[in-house]
């Protein structure tokens, strides 16, 4: 095939009549009743139960009008949900037989559960905090069960019950005759894993229907919580211990249960006639078992764990029982583990006897340590106690308090579990508690924190707020130890913004520095993490990897809580920096990880509450400086960050100081405006993503003044615009990113442009043009390398698109920037097999067509483009043409090099096709030789059947169409010779 032509000249193009034919015609639609997002009701069709064969259900008749619901068509009427719903409803309401116990307690369980509301803290969330806070490095010992042959559930043979009795109580007393052993100089660890594996052996008995050997291990573990040889780690033994017995007594409870749900389940509000004999029988016999315990206190604790199957036996349960286990706790001599509320308020001086303090002296506790171990043991009661109950009782037992005088752990119980409604409208009276109590047992600090959270929950009476505050600021501020103070301290800054002014808070701040600032006690009291943290050390087996976090939850940086609060209040910033103390305050934090955190939450603040576009001098000036703190922290941390960390944090800070410059506005003062944009440079010059949003900044404030000016700059303005440009001629090059200074080059001549500076715009356009020869072959993109060929095709097609409006200059000769950009192009190293220069090529011509019309399709007001300068001077139109004809031929030869193997016909034809497209849509078709090659493309790329037969149909259609128009009737016939040929 002879492919070789000249073009000699473009189409001409009437670009209004042409987008007037491309507009498409408005057709009203009328919907009636119907709109596209009314619900569509699905209705149920099925037979009811009691209705005579062949009638329906009145809801199922619907509007006939409606439209047709898509999934009611596909399934004949009925969608996917109603069938779901119909075949539900058909199903036995019974649970299966095959259901096992296991899934039948859990889903009891949960329903039990959802009776507790969210508000309520449950057992699990304290059970964390206990085990992390009482911890010990003393050496602990255990007595662990050895099993006896005995212990195995009699054979099927034996049938005499009281045989089996018999023998039952015989193993019972295997307990009580040796058949364990100690084990000695247990870490904490050690004792832990042992309980873990009495848990084990708990179930695994259980399951294997050894149920006298699960009693055993119930019994021994109950057994350990008597001994209080290591006093500090009592509570958290208490809960571990509990642990064992609350497996055990849901297993108990869901047998019994499980031998109520046969052949039905049993209702969770079941009453006592719903039970049968057998149930009943088992649940009688447990309780006998455990009435035979010798020792009193593993007597008590197993019948507390089965304390929930009183519902199988009575109506009244577990009210007849509580009073009984109530009496029995007072025979346990030690007070730590007789603790129960009531009667610990009448025995509370017990623990200033001589017994008591003899064991403190012996273990070297001292007294305000020990009485914290009574502290979550009144804490869960209390909270119990407290839950949804009325204002009555809360009343009555704030009276029992004040009855007891000095009684600072019970009152510092309270105020953490009553509601903080309650604390709060009686605040007065109980500060005026807190003052009775005695300085010696439990620091008066740590009552006013306990009241402090309160408060922070719940506001008290306005007349009493500000002699609240001054109470609990006269007893905070005389505390000695730095860590004690801000512990409390921190607490009451949350009151404080909550109900006052800047006036107040500010002299809060002041009594913090004051108090923090000497032997820099400042740095206890943030995240002790240094340049390089050591790896942190695996968590305690005792506490489960859920929990972690409640451990670490413990290290709480108090000053960085100092100002999250405060940001949580204060969201005017012109308040907020007008503050005396607040940024002296910020300069506590001097490690840079903790100032750049510190610096990001305020940052984060900033950008989500501050609205309005601001110029307040405060604001801007502590913005740049908590910005720099920010920016400056990426150089100190080049060393000890990875390549990866460190662009993430690079990436994280760039986002927020962005922000901060977006909301960054002088008005009219355009001038004022660049100058920030200047300083700005200087300040973040390390981060690319602020520079690169500077330079966005700087010519949005040149086109803002192009709108003010309404286009026709004075001389002053003219001045500025140009000003503007070389701030960003200024600094692109300082950009890493090649294909960000690509696209700011282009875009800041756009800008130049539309400003009519002429010569800057050509500046930055013939920049852009000696830059593509850096252009890398592959980039980075999201950490993977990528060709940077479909980019640089990109930023080739928006620039050829700008070249159109862009005037030649006179000194440098017809269409200089468009001869130079492919003179590039073609002397680019583009990668192997790649078609990518020929596709630039074919680009260009549909602007050097653009370039020959007499008007051209957009132009810039007040600047003359090429067709006001040669006014379709014949010259200027043999220029294009002749760059045409060089083009042309550069793509025939690469098209005949193509002919080489399969992969290659596809690109041959996908080349054809883009070309043929180009001639039909800008070449002037008349011309015989120019009607002749596109023919002789489209039957190339048609071929050997690789383009794509849909778009040959439409392509055909559109020639066809038009055709028929009157100034186009020369392609009807090149549609003619234009076939569809088959991929056979």
């Amino acid at each position: 095939m002879t492919v070789c032509c000249v073009i000699r000249r473009s189409r001409g193009r009437n670009y209004e009549a042409e987008l007037q034919r491309c507009c498409p015609e408005v057709a009203p639609i009328d919907f009636g009743e119907y709109h596209p997002l009314k619900p569509i009701m699905v209705t149920d069709t099925k037979t009811r139960r009691g209705t005579r064969k062949g009638s329906t259900s009145s809801s199922s008749s619907s509007s006939s009008s409606a439209p047709p619901d898509p999934l009611s068509s596909m399934l004949d009427g009925t969608d996917p949900l109603s069938m779901f719903a119909a075949a539900s409803a058909t199903e036995p309401t019974a649970v299966p037989r095959s259901s096992s116990a296991a899934e039948l307690g859990r889903k009891r369980r949960e329903k039990e559960e959802e009776v507790v509301g969210p508000d309520f803290e449950p057992w699990s969330s304290k059970r964390g905090e206990i085990l992390a806070r009482f911890t010990t490095t003393e050496k602990l010992s255990i007595n662990l069960f050895m099993g006896s042959e005995r212990g195995k559930a009699p054979s099927p043979g034996s049938s005499a019950v009281s045989e089996k009795v018999r023998t039952r109580l015989e193993e019972l007393d295997d307990l009580e005759e040796g058949s364990q052993r100690e084990l000695l100089n247990l870490s904490q660890q050690d004792y832990a894993n042992r309980i873990e594996e009495l848990n084990q052996s708990l179930k695994e008995a259980w399951a294997s229907d050894q149920k006298v050997k699960a009693l055993k291990i119930v019994i021994q573990c109950s057994k350990l919580l008597s001994d209080t040889s290591v006093i500090q780690f009592y509570p958290s033994k208490f809960v571990l211990i509990t642990d064992i017995l609350d497996t055990f007594g849901r297993l108990v409870y869901d047998r019994i249960w499980t031998m109520c749900s046969d052949p039905r389940p049993l209702p969770d509000s079941f009453t006592v006639e719903d039970v049968n004999d057998t149930a009943k029988e088992t649940c009688l016999n447990w309780f006998f078992k455990i009435a035979s315990i010798r020792e009193l206190l593993p007597r008590l604790y197993v019948e507390a764990a089965i304390l929930k199957c009183n519902r199988f036996l009575n109506v009244a349960g577990i009210q007849e029982t509580l009073p009984r286990l109530t009496a029995m706790i007072r025979g346990i001599g030690d007070p730590l583990v007789a603790a129960n509320f009531f009667d610990l308020l009448a025995t509370f001086r017990q623990i200033s006897g001589d017994s008591i303090q003899k064991q403190l002296q012996v273990q070297r506790v001292e007294a305000p340590e020990y009485l914290t171990l009574y502290s979550p043991a009144i804490n869960w009661i209390l909270q119990c106690i407290a839950y949804r109950a009325p204002e009555l009782l809360l009343t009555e037992m704030m009276e029992r308090c004040k009855a007891l005088a000095n009684n600072a752990l019970l009152l510092n119980s309270i105020m953490r579990a009553f509601k903080p409604e309650f604390v709060a409208a009686r605040a007065t009276d109980f500060i005026g508690m807190i003052k009775d109590c005695d300085e010696s047992g439990f620091p008066k600090h740590l009552l006013f924190g306990s009241l402090g959270r309160s408060l922070a929950c719940a506001d008290p009476p306005e007349s009493e707020r500000l002699t609240i505050l001054n109470e609990a600021w006269k007893v905070v501020t005389k505390v000695r130890s730095p860590q004690d103070y801000i512990n409390c301290a921190e607490i009451w800054v949350e009151f404080t913004c909550r109900h006052f002014t800047k006036r107040e808070v500010n002299t809060v701040l002041a009594d913090i520095i004051k108090h923090m600032t000497p032997d820099r006690a400042f740095e206890d009291a943030y995240p002790q993490v240094g340049a390089v943290p050591p790896p942190p050390p695996p968590p305690p087996a005792f506490i489960d990897p859920p929990l972690l976090l409640t451990v670490l939850s413990l290290l709480r940086p108090q000053l960085q809580s100092v100002i999250r609060k405060i940001l949580t209040y204060f969201h005017d910033f012109s308040v907020l920096f007008s503050m005396e103390r607040f940024l002296p305050f910020l300069d506590m934090f001097q490690k840079d990880s903790v100032r750049v955190e510190v610096c990001k939450s305020i940052m984060e603040v900033f950008i989500k509450h501050q609205v309005e576009l601001t110029r307040d001098p405060v604001i801007l000036n502590a913005m740049l400086h908590i910005c720099k703190t920010m920016h400056d922290s990426v150089n100190n941390r080049l060393s000890v960050c990875s390549a990866l960390t460190l662009e993430d944090e690079k990436r994280s800070l760039a986002l927020l100081i962005i922000g901060f410059i977006r909301m960054v506005s002088f008005g009219r003062d355009f001038e004022q405006q660049l100058s920030f944009c200047v300083e700005a440079r200087a300040t973040f010059c390390n981060l690319e993503p602020v520079l690169v949003q500077l330079i966005h900044t700087v010519n949005q404030l040149a086109m803002e003044t192009r709108r003010v000016m309404r286009g026709s700059h004075s001389r002053k303005t003219a001045a500025f615009v140009r000003a503007c440009a070389a701030y960003s001629f200024i600094t692109i090059p300082s950009l890493s990113s090649i294909f960000s200074r690509l696209n700011l080059y282009l875009l800041s001549g756009q800008v130049a442009l539309a400003n009519q500076c002429l010569s800057q715009a050509d500046a930055f356009l013939k920049a852009a043009v000696s830059l593509l020869p850096e252009v890398p072959r592959s980039i980075s993109v999201e950490g993977k390398l990528r060709s940077s060929e479909s980019f640089l095709l990109d930023f080739l097609n928006n620039f050829l698109a700008t070249l159109l409006v862009v005037p030649d200059h006179p000194e440098h000769g017809v269409l200089y920037l468009v001869r130079g950009l492919l003179n590039i192009v073609q002397d680019y190293t583009w990668e192997d097999n790649s078609d990518a220069k020929v596709r630039v090529y074919v680009g260009a011509l549909p602007l050097l067509a653009a370039m020959s019309q007499e008007s051209y399709l957009y132009t810039i007001p007040k600047v003359d483009s090429n067709e006001t300068l040669y006014g379709g001077d014949p010259k200027f139109l043999s220029e294009v043409n002749k760059l045409c004809e060089t083009l042309i031929g550069q793509i025939l030869d690469h098209l005949k090099a193509l002919a080489r193997d399969e992969q290659s016909l596809r690109r041959q034809s996908a080349l054809a096709f883009s070309l043929f497209g180009v001639l039909l849509a800008h070449g002037d078709l008349r011309n015989n030789k120019l009607s002749q090659l596109a023919i002789n493309l489209w039957n190339l790329s048609h071929k050997h059947g690789h383009c794509e037969t849909r778009l040959s149909v439409r392509t055909l259609e559109s020639v066809k169409h038009q055709a028929q128009l009157p100034d186009m009737a020369h392609l009807s016939e090149t549609v003619q010779r234009l076939a569809l040929q088959s991929r056979t």
